[in-house]
């Protein structure tokens, strides 16, 4: 530390004592390297002050500075809902220090004026997401704009690590440390399992352990897992419900809490249980709200400013909430169904107690009877510390094109400058000189299989610069920036203009003038479509179909699915530490009278024969994603010794092949049925490879700007879309196969999508195990899940719900008998 950082340490502690707190270790810390010009990420668990952290010493430092109004700070945020609580921090000790320094917010919700403003006199404190710094990357003099640019920090650091948001700030960081080397670049995070991988993620080629800390808390967040449990286990459903059964339950507890979040994991099980709340117990109309992504923006605002306030007594929300957001008035959280993840339980957790040494206290309840095995295994994970790895997206060439292209939209560039760049960051690392090439062949003429198409066509070359003068390209390409590829959508509006927010094409197009759904927790009457947006008047109903969004399933982790095996094992110990195993006893006391409840050396394979033919069931309990592919390798392998054509379902404990001839399992095992050799030939073979790489390639498409998904209010229909990114893969496929987006796909699908490596790693763990067959002459408990999320397919929701229930009680009933 210099002379100066001493008194500036000092002034952050005054302040900190006026305001009746102390340091923690870690905020004095994180002080004093930043304030001797180091770069790092800081851990610690939330309600600790994190942001405090480095916000401090930023103005601490801008303060001890003169220099002429320019942006100082840029602070990144993953969430909207999250931006205006950090700037409410900044301000709060802004106006403690009495410092002229602005704070400006600017994300998708700003609006135009207010970013025009920010262009022409920055503020000192700049408040974004990734995909708004790339829309300043994309103005004109963009480098004039950072040039006095200090810092910048990337919160929640953990939730960008794993996904293509993460690139983006990888791309942006390799433009500004060229633009101010000696940039200070920090990150904040809470829950990851690698943050060693995700700390050498943020600095790249540059990363030095010694200059670029690591800052970890010792202070442990407590968190404590209540299972909301049934009366009677045996009456509660096995499968295909969304929980609702347990409202007489949750309703206490919403009452002898100030505020209470319930969470949800998804949009459509948030809109059910909102309803049903109100349905329920008519004394919370008024006091309870609804929160997810679909919603507008004047809606979300008006939630987040009232549970702030603690005027709101219940939020029903998705993942909307869950990070970073303090809302003091909130005492209980409410998780409806597994949250599938470790770091997912603790993030939603900490949205209750969320002070330093308080306790975040969340409700489990589960949606069937076998979740309860989740919650014990949650709990197990947390107290182990057993937190997800995220795993970093590298070679995403998609989001390198856009970014070029970006590049090219305002001053342009020159690649012998640029590439250096790009290599030195994590993601490129091993990018060569020939792909670098025919990346820039590709924003030039759109790559040699659709050169003879000018919507390919991008940027031009004039003297060595690279750029796009095309300003409707450039009006496209803005409007395309990011990496976020949801399913189209059309605006919800009442006759009178008052915007609702968003809903899915394809759910309003299935809807006919008159038909009622509920939406926002209003009851809605359909009207019509104009210009992409939906009409809609309110509807004194109260029934209608509530919307459904695609990408709502969020697989098992890793890290809880081998609690999850852990705790399934413990039944033939009799001596239950968790009171949800002791809840199930009867179910497993079921399995076990069927089939077999496997023990920890045990590999569980279940044959029976019913008239729907002949069934295959094994528990690897790894998550859907790798069940599912599994479930197509064990069919591929098993066909080769006798051709059978297989239907494949599966959950996150198992899968099921089910054919119309007898399954030679017995067969399968002696010929090495989980050999790991040649698993990627093996993958290649068992799937349908191509359609898995088109399903991907539309997300590649659009980030690399092949397609144009409209002009808002305008906007192009999703069978549209589909269609012309189907043609270019097929044109690719059989023109240009060396395409690198075209492989970027079959890459992601393995990786990403059936999770190659877990897939390894378990088939590993279970060649290790003995495989237990046993043949029941039904279904059993373990299986019943499969079965219904086979049946989601085929029949309506409450026709599924009565198929689920006889099932189980023509089971309970053998038994009895």
């Amino acid at each position: 530390m210099g002379k100066r950082d001493t008194p500036l340490i000092e002034t952050g502690k005054t302040w900190f004592a006026s305001q009746g707190w102390k340091p923690f270790p870690f905020q004095l810390k994180a002080w004093r390297a930043y304030l001797s010009g180091k770069s790092g990420i800081v851990c610690a668990p939330t309600g600790y002050g994190k942001t405090y952290s480095l916000c401090v010493p930023a103005l601490l430092d801008g303060l001890a500075q003169e220099q002429s109004p320019g942006l100082r700070v840029l602070w990144i945020t993953p969430i909207r809902a999250l931006a205006k609580e950090i700037r409410i921090s900044w301000i709060r000790a802004i106006d403690s220090f009495a410092s002229d320094w602005e704070v400006g917010l600017r994300t998708g919700d700003t609006a135009s004026a207010e970013r025009q403003k920010q262009l022409k006199h920055a503020p000192e404190v700049l408040i974004t997401t990734p995909e708004s710094l790339h829309l300043l990357l994309a103005s004109k003099g963009y480098p004039r704009f950072f040039g006095q640019l200090d810092a910048i920090v990337i919160d929640e650091w953990h939730e960008l690590v794993g996904s293509k948001r993460g690139v983006l700030m990888e791309l942006a960081l390799s433009r500004l440390k060229t633009l101010r080397p000696e940039l200070r670049i920090w990150a904040i995070s809470a829950t990851i399992g690698n943050v060693e991988q995700a700390r050498q993620m943020l600095f790249g080629a540059d990363y030095d352990p010694q200059t670029q800390v690591l800052i970890q808390s010792k202070q442990q967040k407590k968190i404590e897992v209540i299972p909301v449990l049934p009366d009677d286990i045996a009456s509660y459903p096995w499968a295909g419900y969304f929980g609702t059964r347990m409202l007489d339950k949750v309703l206490p507890i919403v009452h002898n809490s100030r505020s209470t979040i319930i969470f949800t994991n998804t949009r459509s099980m948030c809109e059910r249980w909102y309803q049903k709340l109100l349905e329920a117990d008519e004394t919370l109309a008024g006091v309870t709200a609804m929160h997810h992504g679909s919603i507008s923006r004047e809606i979300r605002d008006w939630v987040e400013e009232s549970l702030y306030q603690g005027k709101l007594k219940a939020v029903v929300s998705t993942s909307s909430l869950d990070l970073g957001v303090d809302f003091r008035p909130v005492e209980s959280v409410v998780q409806i169904g597994s949250p599938k993840g470790v770091a997912r339980c603790m993030q939603r957790a900490g949205r209750s107690g969320h002070q330093p040494g308080a306790v975040s206290r969340i409700y489990f309840v589960p949606t069937h009877a076998l979740e309860l095995i989740e919650a014990a295994g949650l709990r197990k994970a947390i107290k182990e510390g057993l937190l997800e790895v995220r795993t970093p997206h590298i070679r995403s060439f998609d989001v390198l094109v856009q970014y070029l292209v970006t590049l090219a939209v305002s001053d342009g560039f020159r690649p012998e400058e640029i590439f250096p760049e790009i290599k030195s960051t994590f993601c490129y690392a091993s990018i060569n000189e020939a792909e670098w090439r025919w990346i820039l062949d590709f924003i030039v003429h759109g790559g040699s299989s659709l050169q003879a198409y000018d919507e390919f066509k991008k940027a031009i070359v004039q003297d060595g610069v690279y750029r796009v003068t095309d300003r409707r390209i450039a009006l496209r390409h803005r409007l395309s920036i990011g990496t976020i590829v949801g399913a189209m959508s059309m605006q919800i509006k009442y006759l009178s203009g008052k915007r609702l927010g968003t809903i899915e094409e394809t759910f309003i197009m299935r809807l006919n003038p008159g038909d009622v759904f509920w939406f926002a927790g209003r009851s809605l009457e359909f009207i019509r479509i104009k210009d992409n947006v939906a009409f809609v008047r309110r509807s004194k109903k109260k029934t209608g179909n509530v919307p459904s969004w695609q990408g709502g399933r969020m697989p098992l982790s890793s890290q809880l699915s081998q609690m999850l095996r852990a705790k399934v094992v413990e039944f033939h110990r009799q001596t239950y530490q968790d009171q949800e195993l002791r809840e199930l006893k009867p179910l497993l006391d079921l399995q076990e009278h069927y089939s077999r409840v496997p023990r920890q050396d045990e590999f569980l394979i279940e044959v029976y024969h019913s008239s729907d033919g002949h069934h295959l069931l094994m528990y690897p309990f790894e998550g859907r994603f790798v069940h599912e592919g599994m479930g197509a390798l064990m069919a591929h392998r098993i066909a080769r010794i006798r051709p059978i054509t297989f239907t494949i379902a599966m959950n996150d404990y198992g899968f099921e092949l089910v054919s119309d001839q007898p399954i030679p399992i017995d067969e399968a095992l002696q010929n090495d049925l989980f050999a790991y050799d040649n698993l990627e030939e093996d993958i290649q073979r068992s799937i349908n490879e191509i359609e898995l790489a088109k399903r991907k390639f539309y997300e590649v498409a659009s980030i690399a700007g092949m397609v144009f998904r409209g002009f808002p209010g305008k906007r192009k229909k999703e069978r549209h879309l589909q269609a012309s990114t189907g043609l270019i893969f097929e044109v690719f496929k059989d023109y240009e196969p060396d395409n690198l987006l075209y492989l970027q796909t079959y890459d992601e699908a393995l990786y990403f999508q059936l999770e190659k490596d877990r897939l390894r790693a378990a088939l590993q763990r279970i060649r290790g195990q003995t495989p237990v067959i046993t043949r029941p002459d039904r279904f059993t408990p373990f299986a019943l899940p499969i079965i219904a999320d086979s049946l989601r397919e085929k029949l309506s929701s409450e026709k599924l719900l009565d198929r689920i229930q006889k099932m189980k009680l023509q089971l309970l009933a053998n038994v009895q008998g």
